[in-house]
């Protein structure tokens, strides 16, 4: 740190041309910065500055070093900076991954009331239905509606329960239990658009019904639209499908048969602790959110 505090001198000392002017700016004596750059010289075997009584002004080598360095000082004082916010709670980048639907209809408002609180804090936002690797794609935190991760080194905070049912376009043939489900009518959500099985229970008896063999997306809002065109049956998240209710298009079916409990999660990389500036984004998301949820609903 002594080495990049000489080149810092230097490099102020070649901009001011003037040591007790740099002096003044570093907040200590000229004494101390005429050591500062006396040493660097010592050590570098060149002369860097011609001094007079009057005026201080760069040699030769002391002009080509000093191009040489400074784009280099001003990327480490670039990453010195970032990295001093990126422990701030209240400065620094926020990289965030959500789902697209949840990212629609709920994230505008919360972001723009975390960017009242903290307007230092530069969010950027990535919708997509897919949970990517947040380290290698340098996520700081993702947002995910789903059961707890299989994943044992993926840190995670459960925010809400999310609310699920089933649906379908009225006029769907009627039926009173999962069996009746013809699973080619089963739309299937995935995150790799592939087969689900959907764990359905009325309290007593429990049954896994297969879904998405004909029919499955990685995109609640599309199942939705296609079940109220009447391509089949959809399991998904009540705010998703609120809409629809209210305007008739889709019905429930088999409100007695409870699907498997899902929630609304913060998944974070692997941080030994969270860094200031999520922890306050996370702490804010966990207030604001569940009524957002309900609200939708």
């Amino acid at each position: 740190m002594n080495q990049l505090k000489a080149l810092r001198t230097f490099l102020l000392a070649a901009e001011k041309r003037n040591f007790a002017q740099v002096a003044r700016e570093l907040d200590t004596t000229p004494a101390s910065v005429t050591r500062a750059i006396a040493a660097l010289e010592a050590e570098l075997g060149v002369q860097l500055f011609v001094r007079t009584t009057r005026q201080v002004s760069l040699t030769a080598d002391g002009a080509v070093f000093a191009a040489r360095i400074d784009p280099a000082m001003r990327t480490l004082e670039t990453a010195r900076t970032d990295l001093m916010n990126a422990h701030k709670a209240d400065e620094g980048r926020l990289r965030i991954n959500a789902p697209m639907s949840f990212g629609r209809r709920v994230l505008p408002q919360i972001l723009c009331g975390f960017r009242e609180l903290y307007p230092k804090i530069n969010v950027e936002i990535t919708l997509t239905d897919q949970l990517l690797d947040m380290v290698d794609e340098d996520f700081d935190l993702a947002i995910r509606i789903s059961g707890p991760p299989s994943d044992k080194f993926t840190i995670w905070r459960k925010i809400c329960a999310i609310r699920r049912i089933l649906v379908a376009a009225p006029g769907t043939p009627h039926v009173t239990h999962p069996n009746d489900l013809s699973a080619d009518a089963c739309l299937g959500y995935s995150s790799e658009s592939r087969r689900e099985g959907w764990l359905l229970s009325d309290g007593n008896s429990s049954v896994t019904i297969p879904a998405g063999r004909a029919i499955s997306s990685n995109n609640g809002e599309v199942l939705a639209r296609m079940a109220a065109d009447g391509a089949g049956v959809a399991l998904l998240p009540v705010f998703i499908v609120a809409e629809y209710l209210r305007t008739g298009r889709l019905v429930p079916i088999l409100p007695e048969w409870s699907p498997s409990q899902i929630w609304l999660m913060l998944y974070y990389p692997p941080y030994q602790k969270l860094p200031p500036r999520i922890s306050s984004f996370s702490d804010f998301f966990e207030r604001q959110v569940p009524a957002l949820v309900t609200a939708l609903e």
